[in-house]
């Protein structure tokens, strides 16, 4: 899979799977004919969404950011209504790094939603287990109190399957955490009222993984929010704040559920200046 490294932290992106969501409900408000021109929709009206988490090596740790759609998770129905034509492939991937899920120190949730989540717990004699046993996990405190305890609108993304199994390996921060010297989990709200960022900064070198507030490329545009967000004006605002900060360091965005870019840098007013790109697969 694809790498890139930033300042002393090399990240690179796993393979966790696919989900193909309705295109409308992706962009909101913005019409089809806009949003269209910038992201591939099929004859369905769905969009390609991977859910790949990053593999953060920095300071001797080997940290994730979100954990994938997992393996054995969904039931066949479920599969068919989010289009997941893929599930998760970590434990190879891992591999591939010389590497095991013992092996992950420390994991970003940015949030909790199942298709963050689904990997955080794995089926192993019947029974639900931490798949990555020897992590920490991190997440806001906001999420996680909504994670066990959802509102009638949020239960249906905030699956019990995967949390009970890890609430012993779960750290919780108010506004942000830093996680090694560095890379820190700020709290945002927005997508979600416990949604956190991360940003990473190392001399001259940064990144900034949006997570939600800005899930593709073609969410740059500040006002466009999804219609999943449960606060979408705090989604506008939090992305205007940190899309200036990151014009003006010269930052990379990098993203989890992009189809077609793994990071972008963009200049101070917004253009394109660096990119790195996933290569397609079979069925886009």
């Amino acid at each position: 899979m694809e790498s890139i490294k930033i300042g002393k932290a090399k990240l690179a992106w796993l393979n966790g799977g696919v989900t193909h969501l309705d295109g409308g409900a992706m962009f909101g408000v913005v019409p089809r004919a806009l949003w269209s021109k910038k992201y591939s929709v099929n004859a369905d009206n769905q969009i390609e969404l991977r859910t790949d988490p990053i593999l953060l090596q920095v300071d001797g740790l080997n940290v994730l950011i979100d954990s994938g759609i997992g393996n054995d998770k969904l039931s066949e129905k479920q599969k068919k209504i989010f289009g997941v034509w893929e599930e998760s492939n970590l434990t190879e991937e891992l591999s591939t790094h010389s590497l095991t899920c013992e092996d992950i120190d420390i994991i970003c949730m940015t949030h909790l939603h199942f298709d963050h989540a689904c990997g955080l717990t794995k089926w192993k004699d019947g029974e639900l287990v931490p798949a990555f046993p020897n992590a920490k996990i991190y997440t806001s405190e906001v999420e996680w109190n909504e994670m066990r305890n959802p509102n009638i609108r949020s239960v249906n993304t905030y699956w019990e399957d995967n949390w009970k199994p890890i609430v012993h390996q779960v750290h919780t921060f108010k506004e942000e955490a830093e996680i090694v010297e560095g890379l820190k989990m700020i709290h945002t709200s927005g997508h979600s009222d416990g949604h956190s960022i991360l940003f990473f900064e190392d001399g001259d070198e940064t990144f900034i993984h949006m997570a939600d507030l800005m899930p593709t490329h073609a969410h740059q545009n500040i006002l466009w929010a999804l219609a999943y967000d449960d606060y979408p004006v705090t989604s506008v605002h939090q992305k205007e704040k940190w899309m200036n900060l990151g014009y003006r360091k010269g930052a990379w965005y990098t993203f989890y559920h992009d189809a077609y870019y793994r990071a972008l840098k963009f200049d101070e007013k917004g253009n394109v200046i660096e990119s790195l790109a996933r290569p397609q697969s079979s069925y886009d």
